[in-house]
């Protein structure tokens, strides 16, 4: 399996203890958290059942029938129960009648919120069944949802009968792009890394999306085809993303649009004038789940308090869908080779590949030398005023060290020519930085590229460090 050692690590302590075990596993959608636990128990699973979405109580219910029938490999299906109560009155009775109590018992129960919505009695259920049985018993139950927030609010933070239970939790993430490029490498499918660097900031790390890539074509002819052919499976996943994770998508979907506008982030004030939800509890909850779910992202400014904080929408897919594939007309073809030469493509890639230089700051630390030290990461945005011009700074590393690491982002397909301009540029910015902050620390700037640096005379004395996108991987 690729990409997820520390899960496979995890999961490998887990079954060889000598305890019971309520594993928690949650992700975004399509991130291979099924495939994780598949994998991993192959032939050692014996109970498995997986939601239905939107399902009624009577569907799920008949369903957890079919599932219990599979186990028992039996050929008649026994009565539904009325109840999940009595649905887990059966699955004990079952697991009791397989005998050899030393035997390591498995139960897999996946997209535990499709059942557990409205006024389903599904965590009553499971909470006897955990609590009568399962917790006497040597078995590693394991339940898996794409909600993530849902998994977070309703398991992991209950304060009802699975209070505590929970013994271990795994947050699946999206892969890297070290990942990413592993992934493909298994699949016998080569690219250079500029190439993946497009298909990551169209896609993310999401495997299911990087499954659906071809080899031998273009990471541009890939992009075409996954996303801009009436066919393709990026087309329309947007709408089923959303509708998958959340009672009302559209709400939500107002929030990421919004965001998408700006790339600097919004504060709760402006997020509120531009979807017209009213403040309160709801917007907060909203936020959160957002952020749980690894769509969005909070951050304070530079030199700010908490209650300047400001959201981005960071979720790869979704700032790719919204900029350039929403507003086609549904039967409509479009040539993402003609696309992606345009200026409008030039400018978003930039943003886009800072983006993805936040989602690897671990790896920017690593190439700086920095990967022990503490360090916070802002953005910072000073307005022009009487005293100067205005600033804006890609990435700014806060560093325990008594450093600052201004950061520049560029995305280029080739090397960086620094010009006499963007030299005066990037020392304008420090100073700015300098005066607005009043800080003492020392300032370091470095540029992250995709290419590298092309040395001049602009370039020299001005630069501390240079990064390339191998510093990514």
């Amino acid at each position: 399996m690729i990409g997820r050692k520390k899960e496979m690590e995890v999961l490998a302590n887990v079954f060889a203890s000598k305890k019971p075990e309520l594993v928690a596993v949650f992700g975004r959608r399509r991130v291979g958290k099924t495939y994780l636990i598949g994998s991993f128990f192959e032939g050692k699973i014996d109970f498995e059942l997986t939601g239905l979405k939107d399902g009624t109580k009577e569907q799920q219910l008949r369903n957890f029938a079919y599932s219990l029938k599979d186990a028992q490999k039996s050929a008649t299906l026994p009565p539904p129960p009325i109840d999940w109560l009595e649905a887990f009155h059966q699955l004990k009775t079952h697991l009791e009648s397989l005998g050899n109590p030393e035997k390591r018992k498995v139960v897999f129960i996946d997209e535990v919120p499709w059942m557990a919505s409205g006024k389903s009695d599904f965590l009553t259920g499971f909470s006897y069944f955990w609590n009568s049985y399962a917790a006497k018993t040597n078995i590693v139950v394991v339940i898996c949802g794409s909600a993530t927030a849902w998994m977070i609010q309703k398991i992991i933070n209950d304060k009802g009968g699975l209070h505590n239970r929970v013994t271990c939790r795994i947050h699946l993430q999206p892969f890297t792009l070290a990942e990413t490029e592993a992934y493909f490498l298994e699949k016998h499918i080569v690219f250079d890394r500029y190439q993946l660097l497009l298909l990551y900031m169209t896609m993310g790390g999401i495997p299911h999306y990087l499954n659906q890539v071809m080899g031998g074509k273009s990471a541009i002819q890939n992009i075409d085809e996954i996303c801009f052919h009436t066919d393709g499976l990026l087309r329309t996943e947007f709408d089923n993303l959303y509708s998958s994770l959340f009672a009302h998508p559209e709400r939500y979907e107002s929030i990421i649009s919004a965001l998408s506008s700006t790339w600097k982030g919004m504060s709760r004030l402006e997020i509120i004038a531009k979807t017209k939800i009213l403040d309160g509890g709801g917007l907060t909850m909203m936020l959160q789940e957002l952020e749980q779910s690894g769509f969005i992202s909070s951050y304070i400014p530079f030199g700010k308090k908490k209650k300047d904080t400001l959201f981005r929408l960071t979720d790869c897919y979704s700032l790719f869908y919204l900029k350039f594939i929403r507003n086609i007309p549904a039967k409509e073809t479009i040539a993402w080779q003609s696309l992606s030469q345009t200026q409008t493509w030039i400018t978003w890639s930039g943003y886009a590949f800072e983006n993805i230089c936040f989602h690897h700051i671990d790896n920017i630390k690593a190439a700086l030398g920095i990967a022990g030290v503490h360090t916070n990461q802002y953005s910072f945005l000073s307005k022009p005023s009487d005293e100067n011009e205005g600033a804006q700074i890609d990435l700014l590393i806060d560093r325990q060290d008594n450093v600052i690491s201004l950061c520049e982002v560029k995305f280029y397909n080739d090397e960086l020519v620094l010009t006499k301009a963007d030299a005066d540029n990037l020392r304008r910015k420090k100073s700015i930085f300098r005066h607005v902050t009043g800080t003492k620390k020392q300032i370091f700037v470095v540029v992250i590229t995709t290419f590298g640096l092309l040395n001049n005379k602009h370039s020299l004395g001005l630069m501390d460090n240079v990064l390339d996108m191998n510093a990514l991987f």
